[in-house]
């Protein structure tokens, strides 16, 4: 089965200390695989690790993955905190400049808790403690777990992609055996056509049978589309193969193969249009183009 590259996974796991390690990984489509990691301040150095377990899962897309560390039964973050001591020291030290300076005392709260470090919040949990130290396996653990749901959410839109791609692939199919039936049609109405014209200019003149004859021969061969509906054909089952690949694998990357495929299939869907001559196999053409552009739009999401 293929694989979106629209995902989400989140998981949580504690810590033999008490500590919780939550991590959140969203992923949308990308040209290729591009990994943003935020890590707790102090794991830094565990970032290889993370980011070697990411690209085992993932392939493609563009992946946004957040770890945290918080201690349950700690004071809310970012809650202020008064440093009694030092506004105690700046308090004394004011007084005894305005004394000796013989400046006033206006000195208030306002002031005080301006001057630095008088005022501050905690650190939050799981940022710089101390004492607090990485856990390499608990992280391991908490991001493969998230990473898994991630990979479950692609794999089952992935599911849903595949179906439509299938439906489509079908329509251009059709439209490819819809043009082969009118191709020979279509040649043999442009020769009865042609010799019609060539007789009716000529008049009593008389026609050369042999020159016209390699006149229509040269016509038929421009106007021919045997060979390009061949290649449409072809393409349509090369595409079809690469998803039923895709589906034993579960595990390649079948987007860029498809895309290109549908790359191929685009271009002899425009050559059949400009050689057709027929408003019958111009429209089957067009139709085929449009289901095409269909098609390009949704392997922009697939792994």
């Amino acid at each position: 089965m293929i694989r979106s590259m629209t995902g989400y996974g989140t998981a949580q796991v504690a810590l033999p200390d008490g500590r919780v390690l939550r991590a959140e990984i969203r992923t949308v489509n990308h040209r290729h695989l591009t990994v943003s990691a935020s890590l707790p301040r102090g794991w830094e150095g565990m970032r290889p690790g993370v980011m070697e377990r990411v690209r085992g899962v993932l392939r493609r897309g563009s992946v946004s993955l957040s770890v945290t560390c918080e201690s349950p039964g700690r004071s809310d973050p970012g809650r202020p905190v008064l440093d009694l001591e030092r506004a105690r020291g700046y308090v004394e030290l004011l007084r005894r400049a305005g004394a000796e300076l013989g400046v006033e005392d206006r000195l208030d709260l306002a002031a005080l808790a301006a001057l630095p470090g008088v005022l501050g919040s905690e650190v939050p949990p799981g940022e710089g403690d101390q004492g607090e130290a990485p856990h390499e396996e608990g992280l391991m653990a908490c991001v493969e777990a998230a990473l898994a749901g991630v990979a479950g959410m692609r794999e089952a839109e992935g599911g849903r992609l595949e179906e439509e791609l299938r439906r489509a692939v079908g329509r251009v199919e059709a439209g490819t055996e819809a043009i082969e039936a009118l191709a020979p049609e279509r040649l043999v109405r442009e020769r009865d056509r042609l010799r019609e014209r060539v007789e009716t200019l000529a008049g009593d003149v008389g026609t050369d049978e042999e020159r016209l004859a390699r006149e229509i021969a040269y016509l038929a061969e421009k106007w021919d589309i045997a060979e390009e509906v061949a290649r449409l054909r072809s393409h349509v089952a090369l595409f079809v193969e690469t998803l039923d690949a895709a589906g034993g694998s579960g595990t390649g990357t079948a987007g860029k193969r498809l895309g290109f495929v549908v790359q191929e299939m685009h271009r002899e869907a425009n050559t059949v249009g400009a050689k057709a001559n027929d408003a019958s196999i111009s429209a089957a053409a067009v139709a085929i183009k449009e289901e095409l552009e269909r098609l390009r739009e949704q392997l922009e999401n697939v792994e």
